[in-house]
């Protein structure tokens, strides 16, 4: 009898080298639809479920934003499975799902608190890969932990749809084949932000930039450099600051002698609300300097960080991938049904959950199988609309979103809590696109697909 040598991945655990697996190899597979053999891991087979992994920050500087992740990832499992008003699977053209699960399948889920921290991050995947026979892992609010949890389910084998992700090295250098990522990065921030802060403070500005000490901050505060020096800007200076440092005086102290006239944080989460939040209690929005009104830009925002800065966001600008007030019926629906069932508004980070759930749900269905070869092939290139931002690609060569990209800012009048930030553009996809070998996600390969066995 012929062996089939298993990687140290399999099938609801882990197997050695050379373990015996299966009968002889040369017997005939008809690939059919629902006959691919068991031959990817976590292959469900004839069970009635199959189970999603939903690893999410619980804890640490970006739990708000892990919180309405998992709200987000719930609604879609029961949209999926025919509960509920159907949200944005009634607006998603085209969409093979039908209400009745996947391939016949209920989808159950099994949920992981990255805690924004990457060990942790792997370890609660890997737990999900091994322990609870995941075929796809998705979440998190931390390039890091992206790049992390992306980079173990590529050598184990499954799916893993990004959550919350935002440097571009996401796909860039770190991209893998059995990875996607819906979220824009900060490439797109920059190209985005770059005419409206033209526009708005002109070309003569000195920038002083205090960066999150991780991949994340370190490509948003590139990119924010080369798009704001390419309209005459200058940059002052650039300091890095920890993740989750909360008191951010000893960083903000310096810029007050700095002779720049701007400040841009690149922070995220807590860090942003905490940074800001200090930045106006040291009075840096009332200063003058070089005959300029001293501006603060915050290249990355979401409601949730707006919301926990109050007034200190008022007239700041910023981009996000998505807004609640969009118009559009995708939007408004989701908006509906998050809103019905939580009682508040959803953020961008619950908008980009819920889509990912739902496109790896509706690739399978397409494709036939849970195996992660075939349901790359059905992402790749996928072009989709009705899920907000207008029409969509899943690019082939990065599996990096291409839609349009909102700058907002702070409101000066909002209506209540939640209505804090006000859509100033709606730029459009060809202005941040790219090519695959731009020079800031130069040096990644996705490899070949990973079945896991």
């Amino acid at each position: 009898m012929s062996k089939i040598i298993t990687s140290k991945w399999s099938r609801r655990g882990v197997l050695k080298a050379g373990a015996v697996t299966g009968a002889a190899i040369s017997a005939p597979m008809f690939f059919t639809r629902n006959a691919f053999a068991a031959e990817f891991l976590n292959d469900p087979g004839s069970a009635a479920n199959v189970t999603f992994g939903f690893n999410v920050p619980q804890t640490g500087a970006y739990a708000d934003e892990g919180g309405d992740e998992l709200r987000a990832y719930q609604l879609a499992v029961k949209h999926i499975n025919g509960e509920g008003d159907g949200g944005m699977m009634n607006t998603m053209k085209p969409i093979s799902l039908s209400g009745s699960g996947v391939l016949g399948k209920k989808v159950t889920y099994v949920t992981g608190d990255t805690q924004t921290k990457s060990d942790a991050a792997r370890a609660s995947a890997k737990r999900m890969i091994e322990k609870d026979g995941v075929t796809m892992v998705t979440g998190g609010s931390s390039s890091g932990v992206a790049i992390a949890v992306q980079s173990l389910c590529q050598e184990a084998g499954v799916i893993f749809m990004a959550g919350l992700t935002h440097s571009n090295d996401t796909t860039g250098k770190d991209k893998r084949r059995n990875g996607f990522r819906h979220f824009f990065n900060a490439y797109m921030s920059g190209a985005a932000l770059g005419p409206v802060l033209e526009k708005n403070y002109g070309n003569e500005r000195n920038a002083y930039h205090l960066t999150a000490d991780y991949t994340w901050g370190w490509t948003q505060e590139a990119s924010m450099i080369a798009s704001t020096e390419n309209i005459g800007w200058k940059t002052a200076a650039t300091v890095k600051t920890p993740v989750g440092a909360g008191d951010f005086s000893q960083f903000i102290t310096p810029v007050l002698n700095s002779g720049a006239d701007t400040l841009i944080l690149n922070h995220y989460g807590k860090d942003m609300i905490n940074s800001l939040t200090q930045a106006v209690q040291f009075g840096l929005r009332d200063k003058q300097v070089n005959g300029k009104d001293f501006t603060i830009v915050v290249p990355l925002y979401s409601r949730l960080m707006a919301q926990g800065a109050g007034d200190n966001v008022k007239g700041i600008f910023g981009s996000t991938n998505w807004h609640w007030s969009l118009p559009d019926a995708g939007s408004q629906a989701f908006v509906k049904s998050f809103g019905a069932e939580y009682g508040f508004p959803p953020s961008q980070a619950a908008h980009t959950c819920y889509v990912q759930a739902l496109l790896y749900a509706d690739a399978c269905e397409r494709a036939g199988t849970f195996m992660p070869s075939e349901v790359i092939k059905q992402l790749e290139g996928y072009k989709f609309d009705g899920m907000g931002n207008g029409p969509t690609e899943y690019r082939a060569e990065d599996h990096q979103c291409f839609k349009d990209v909102l700058v907002v800012k702070g409101k000066e009048n909002p209506s209540s809590q939640f209505d804090v930030l006000e859509v100033v553009e709606v730029t459009p996809r060809a202005q941040v696109e790219y090519k695959p070998d731009h020079e800031m996600f130069a040096g990644g390969d996705l490899g070949p697909a990973n079945n896991g066995v």
